[in-house]
């Protein structure tokens, strides 16, 4: 019995001590991720800025998948534009972009042919046929190239590929610019694929492999040197007729260069000398000019050599770069 009294008392002595572990020692909990020693804040919400999205500005001028300069004759501006004996190549003008106040650089034919692709005369003053440009002198096939781009010029009535002699019936090489740079003169295999006749358009457009640069240069009489205006119209008509369907049919932009070597007078501009080589008329034709357009801004040979450099994102030649050779800009749409 006394044993038994023993055993109750024991374990109430342990419940009480028991309880009064638990009220003197609270629980331990882990703290949260708020619990602190300072004193609880209101988070604040922080908006970052409103971004505007601006679209990129139109390139000054669209990136051409061809590129092709047709060059004629000696004709002032005046003589060409509302002649009744130039009926399509005034068409056109009312069609397309007219350039209302475009230079040549000088007299006579050459050192104009010079300028359009090298961007300066290299001190040549009169048709000259054995007066090579140095093969360090730089010219615009070399930059199409080396854009990984291609070009040819196609040469009326020249009798083969790379021809160097000074003229062949109505060829005349004062006419042919590309031959008088080195560089690409005696690299056989680039002046025989690159400086051909004419006669190679028409299976060039056949096989689809048209260059992206092309430089049209009709025969003497074709291109009103030796013949009246009415010839070389005519025959623009019908070069036209062939050239423009499948650059059409592409859906590429594409930009028809129409151009005079020089005119009859000595009108100047953009610094140029105080006589130059006459005013002329330039036509752009494209679906990318604006239609029945005439631009006033003055213009040159140069202005027109920036303006592809411009398009194809190529360096400046020479008097390309002169801050007063100004970009062909306002006809694109």
């Amino acid at each position: 019995m006394l044993k038994f009294h023993y055993l109750i008392f024991a374990v109430v002595l342990t419940g009480l001590c028991l309880s009064a572990c638990s009220s003197a020692v609270p629980a331990t909990t882990l703290p949260s991720a708020t619990a602190t020693s300072s004193p609880s804040r209101t988070p604040t919400l922080h908006l970052s800025p409103t971004v505007t999205l601006t679209p990129a500005p139109p390139p000054l001028v669209p990136n051409f998948d061809h590129i092709v300069i047709i060059v004629f004759e000696n004709r002032e501006f005046g003589t060409v534009i509302g002649s009744p004996k130039m009926p399509y190549f005034n068409t056109l003008a009312n069609s397309y972009t007219l350039l209302t106040q475009y230079y040549a650089v000088t007299h006579p034919s050459l050192p104009n042919y010079l300028a359009m692709i090298g961007g300066d005369t290299f001190g040549i003053t009169f048709d000259c046929t054995s007066c090579p440009i140095p093969v360090d002198k730089k010219s615009l096939p070399d930059l199409i190239e080396g854009s990984g781009r291609t070009w040819k010029t196609y040469q009326e009535d020249m009798p083969s590929p790379c021809f160097s002699g000074a003229e062949a019936g109505n060829y005349a090489i004062k006419h042919n610019p590309f031959i008088y740079f080195m560089e690409i003169r005696l690299d056989a295999k680039r002046c025989n694929q690159s400086i051909v006749p004419l006669t190679q358009l028409s299976a060039d457009i056949a096989a689809d492999t048209l260059p992206n640069f092309i430089f049209i240069t009709p025969n003497m009489c074709n291109d009103a040197h030796d013949c009246d205006v009415p010839i070389a119209d005519a025959w623009l008509q019908n070069f036209m007729s062939q050239l423009m369907p499948p650059l059409d049919k592409s859906g590429k932009p594409y930009l028809i260069v129409l151009t005079w070597d020089e005119g009859q007078g000595n009108h100047s501009c953009c610094g140029l000398p105080a006589e130059a080589g006459g005013r002329i008329a330039t036509i752009l034709v494209s679906p990318q000019a604006k239609n029945g357009f005439q631009d006033s801004t003055p213009y040159t040979h140069y202005s027109l050599l920036k303006t592809i450099a411009t398009a194809w994102r190529l360096p400046y030649l020479n008097h390309a770069a002169d801050a007063q050779t100004s970009i062909i800009v306002a006809p694109w749409k």
